[in-house]
């Protein structure tokens, strides 16, 4: 049989299958991920969220830090990041397999790891993944296990829940770009989050799924404290970017009121888990009104009405 015959034969039993394999897919999405790449990282943008696209990450992330990455010096191409579900769908994929980061990644559960073992990534790129529920006690030595501390390229928190005070324990390591996913029902003004709860769990704080994480103005008060400035949402309005304030350069610092974006994703749920695809940010905090927040300004606790004042 040719070379040609048998490329040929490959092409049709591919054709033939009802879903093509992953595989096969994710060639393609690399290398149309490339492409983007080098468009966003020869272009300037007014607002950070025009540089998306998307090739692993769930909205647009991966194109916003592909252009903050052509723009912030990184001295050391590091990544962590914690809260990736099974890492099929995460911030830091697309930083691994197309610019050759390395980094570590925590989720609670086990499905990362065995993703990352069953696949190609565990031994085509150097990223160590671990079983880790996180908590503001424990972050800064499971961050040192993996033997990452210091200057890093970036740090992505997504826990959907204890994220603030997670964050502002956090001194192992100094992110050069941080990304963190912000709950945008609680406003652009409230520097609000949860209770710190080392159990903390989304679905069964509240069925609804609307009570978690902390308001983006909280996020901008936590990293302020670290150096680091807010730059801009994405537009789904559920991630924030920040750069350290010495490697700005032409990117442009805003206010919480500035780059908050009102999310219109509509994953509320009933108490059988069902959508119920709730719309518009006054009828999702009715949804969890009463429910406690803390004013991290204050520290005095309030409610989730109060993020409507």
């Amino acid at each position: 049989m040719s070379a040609k015959v048998g490329r040929l034969r490959r092409v049709v039993r591919m054709i033939r299958r009802p879903y093509p394999q992953p595989s096969e897919i994710e060639p393609l999405q690399l290398a149309l991920g490339r492409h983007e790449s080098r468009f966003v990282k020869s272009a300037h943008f007014d607002r950070i969220r025009d540089a998306e696209f998307r090739v692993f990450s769930q909205y647009g992330e991966d194109g916003i830090i592909q252009y903050l990455i052509s723009k912030v010096p990184i001295q050391h191409d590091v990544f962590v990041e914690f809260g990736v579900a099974d890492y099929r769908e995460s911030n830091t994929r697309f930083l691994l397999c197309n610019d050759n980061w390395r980094g570590v990644i925590m989720d609670g559960g086990t499905e990362h790891v065995d993703f990352i073992h069953s696949s190609t990534i565990g031994w085509r790129y150097t990223i160590d993944a671990r079983t880790v529920f996180v908590t503001q006690d424990n972050i800064n030595e499971m961050i040192a296990a993996a033997g990452i501390s210091g200057d890093i390229g970036l740090l992505s928190v997504d826990i959907d829940g204890n994220d603030y005070w997670v964050l502002d324990r956090i001194e192992v390591v100094t992110p050069r770009i941080l990304v963190c996913e912000y709950n945008s029902t609680f406003g652009p003004d409230a520097a609000v989050t949860v209770p710190y709860d080392t159990a903390f769990d989304r679905t069964k704080a509240h069925s609804s799924n609307l009570y978690w994480g902390a308001s983006l103005a909280a996020f901008c008060q936590a990293a302020d404290k670290k150096g680091m400035a807010f730059v801009g949402s994405d537009s789904a309005g559920n991630n924030a970017f920040f750069v350290r304030r010495d490697l700005l350069g032409d990117l442009k610092p805003l206010t919480s009121p500035e780059g908050w974006v009102d999310a219109r994703f509509r994953e509320s749920r009933d108490p059988q888990g069902n959508l119920t695809y709730i719309d518009g940010r006054a009828a999702r905090i009715a949804e969890i009104a009463t429910l406690p927040l803390v004013d991290v300004s204050t520290e005095a606790t309030t409610t989730v009405a109060h993020c409507l004042k």
